[in-house]
């Protein structure tokens, strides 16, 4: 299975059957972390699904930011370690352009290849 649930410490266990895991995920708080930077917020989720695409291990975490200059800035993560990690990485990216004028329109945002540690990165005309 693809589908995983968040135990009572925050770990990540496989879901024993797609209905549990349904369930679950209605109601679950999956926000592992969340800051507001200016005219940005940084969010840092539980995926609930692998987002591997097959390789190991699942990368269940992802850290997005919205607004500001690194609007859509995305990483995702096979850890609950990595998120927060990287979502310290991501509040510090944030603010860092607080002040700068914005930007110019920048290409598209894609999934590249994973990086270190089976974190997967994201930037303007990544491939």
């Amino acid at each position: 299975m693809d589908e995983f649930v968040l135990d009572d410490d925050g770990n990540a266990v496989e879901a024993t059957d797609l209905l549990t895991w349904a369930k679950w995920f209605e109601t679950a708080n999956r926000v592992l972390a969340k800051d507001k930077v200016g005219d940005a917020t940084v969010s840092t989720i539980f995926l609930g699904l692998d987002h591997s695409f097959g390789s190991s291990p699942p990368v269940l975490w992802e850290t997005m930011i919205f607004g500001g200059e690194y609007d859509e800035h995305q990483e995702r993560y096979a850890s609950r370690a990595e998120a927060l990690a990287g979502h310290s990485r991501a509040v510090a990216l944030a603010r860092k352009g607080k002040h700068m004028a914005p930007a110019p329109v920048a290409a598209p945002v894609r999934l590249s290849a994973p990086t270190g540690g089976g974190r997967y990165a994201c930037g303007a005309g990544g491939g």
